[in-house]
């Protein structure tokens, strides 16, 4: 979990955004992250109620 009140990582990653009552909100995705390098992105997480997909890949990564 990461806080970015201030979108300043969002902003530097160009992560994708959306305005809802004045607010700039982050779109749901997951970043898989491992001594500060993203080795992968979900996104998007569609349908909205699903999972990202991230265990299914983490299983598949141990058995690779």
């Amino acid at each position: 979990m990461l806080s970015d009140e201030k979108l300043e990582f969002a902003k530097a990653l160009k992560l994708p955004t959306f305005a809802v009552d004045g607010m700039t909100l982050i779109r749901r995705l997951t970043l898989v992250v491992r001594d500060g390098v993203i080795e992968q992105v979900f996104y998007p997480v569609f349908p909205p109620d699903a999972s990202a997909g991230v265990l299914a890949w983490l299983a598949a990564q141990k058995n690779a």
